[in-house]
């Protein structure tokens, strides 16, 4: 959808009308704050969003039963029982 000059200029003579020329820099001051404010939560939420992923990630990870000997697994289980009964 393009604008062209005419487009533009009706739009912003509508803003005046129902705006006024006093309103308008106040307008455009808070429409700019706002999208400042919505930028920088999404980057926070991105930041976050990445500090969750490197957790998950470099969490110890559960050995694979299936690779593992019989002795290896009761050793295994016995370890996560005497883990879960301190907690």
């Amino acid at each position: 959808m393009n604008f062209g000059t005419t487009e533009i200029l009706l739009i912003v003579a509508v803003l005046f009308l129902l705006f006024g020329a006093t309103r308008l820099p106040q307008l455009a001051k808070s429409l700019g704050q706002s999208r400042k404010a919505f930028k920088e939560g999404m980057r926070e939420a991105e930041e976050e969003e990445a500090v969750e992923r490197a957790k998950v990630t470099s969490a110890p990870s559960a050995p694979q039963i299936t690779h593992m000997s019989d002795a290896d697994l009761e050793a295994e289980l016995k370890r996560r029982a005497e883990a879960q009964a301190e907690h």
